[in-house]
């Protein structure tokens, strides 16, 4: 599928993520130099498009997107994804909580307890 959209990912002086849309690479060039293009890309679809001077790309974004981001956006990015996420905690049922439980299952209506009748 052909790339449709041309996005470029910078960061505002808030801290907020601006992303900007475009139809094609050449509304880019009116804001930003091409340096060169790329040749090495693994998506195949990315192969010839343009590199710009201040901007990490071109990179895949789903299927019919191309993504640039400034080096701030891209060295934080990047950082956030490379942190490992933290490991599910295994919730161990205490004795009390075994033992509630057990209590609670000889109670309730339908229970495998023969004294009741």
């Amino acid at each position: 599928m052909e790339k449709d959209t041309w996005r470029i990912v910078t960061r505002g002086t808030d801290g907020e993520l601006i992303i900007r849309d475009f139809d094609s690479p050449e509304q880019i060039l009116r804001t930003h130099l091409q340096v060169g293009t790329d040749d090495c890309s693994t998506d195949l679809a990315l192969r010839g498009a343009p590199i710009f001077r201040s901007l990490v790309g071109p990179m895949p974004e789903g299927r019919n997107v191309v993504r640039y981001e400034s080096p701030e956006v891209f060295e934080h990015l990047t950082k956030e994804w490379a942190v490992p996420k933290a490991p599910r905690k295994r919730i161990r049922k205490t004795a009390a909580a075994r033992q509630a439980e057990a209590v609670l299952e000889q109670t309730l209506p339908g229970s495998t307890d023969d004294s009741a009748g």
